[in-house]
């Protein structure tokens, strides 16, 4: 599948080409334009496995999804026309950029919560429980663990930079989008004790240990919040 991501970092938009019967899974409000040939799609964001009660549990599920995993309540599957090549045009919400991700069937991603955009292939995503820690570093109580094999899009707000960790690596808790599966991180204070953690302005860190790719984004969506909040009163 042909794809072309422009007008990054700052306003990505994600450009496919669909050759006949190609599909694409994207968030549900994604779409910027599709050719009059591309069918469209809409299901419950129920994933791909979601047991032998599909059908009749589908709705709870996307509802958790939604409410718990940041994802939207329901997806869209663009696919090609019978003949002939055409075009979909996806965009996050958020001013940011979108990198691809090429997932084997081996390796898996976990990509925090929206920041999902899209997906090819057999890729399934489905809710993972971060636990306490997630909780404490303010990215929600779960995130998405992708597998299969396909292409995988993530976005975020600001760039993303793709980051080699070998060993031990210290992120904000604001600035991490994805990592691959087989690092692992906790939560703790930016350091400096009491101080450090009230009065510095970094708060609560992420140590990532392991070896594989860790996704950054260059801003915090949270210091988006802070800083229009007093602006709204």
């Amino acid at each position: 599948m042909e794809h072309v991501v422009e007008h990054g970092p700052a306003f990505a938009w994600l450009r496919v080409g669909l050759a006949p019967g190609e599909t694409i899974q994207a968030e549900a409000g994604a779409m910027v334009r599709r050719d009059v040939g591309v069918g469209m799609d809409t299901r419950l964001n129920a994933g791909y496995a979601a047991g032998f009660f599909r059908k009749i549990m589908a709705f709870f599920v996307a509802l958790v999804r939604k409410m718990l995993g940041g994802e939207t309540l329901f997806v869209n599957t663009f696919t090609g026309p019978a003949s002939g090549s055409s075009e979909v045009v996806l965009a996050p919400s958020l001013s940011g950029q979108i990198v691809h991700h090429k997932l084997d069937g081996r390796t898996q991603l976990i990509v925090q919560a929206g920041s999902y955009l899209a997906s090819t292939g057999s890729i399934d995503t489905k809710l993972r429980w971060g636990g306490l820690r997630m909780l404490l570093s303010r990215e929600g109580l779960f995130l998405l663990e992708c597998t299969g094999q396909g292409d995988l899009f993530i976005t975020s707000y600001g760039d993303i930079i793709p980051v080699q960790v070998d060993g031990d690596y210290v992120v904000d808790t604001g600035h991490m989008v994805a990592y691959e599966g087989n690092l692992d991180f906790t939560v703790g204070g930016a350091g400096g004790g009491l101080k450090g953690l009230f009065l510095s302005g970094e708060g609560l860190v992420m140590t990532f240990r392991g070896t594989g790719t860790l996704y950054l984004q260059s801003r915090n969506v949270q210091g988006l919040v802070g800083w229009l909040t007093p602006m709204l009163r």
